[in-house]
């Protein structure tokens, strides 16, 4: 069975060129993309919510 590849918030960030904290208001705001907590309170993000929600940003040059 494959598993979708989780991100991690540093990975993310990493890609987006985007600080930690902007990370965490984008969140806190929920305009973020979708996260998963782990028990230990870690997230992870998986690249297809990832995709997703930056696909749903996307501008059209009109």
């Amino acid at each position: 069975m494959l598993t979708a590849a989780k991100l991690t918030v540093r990975e993310v960030c990493a890609e987006l060129q985007i600080s930690r904290s902007t990370f965490y208001e984008w969140r806190a705001k929920k305009n973020g993309p979708r996260c998963i907590t782990l028990p230990n309170g870690s997230l992870r993000i998986r690249r297809t919510d990832l995709d997703r929600w930056l696909d749903a940003r996307e501008d059209s040059a009109a």
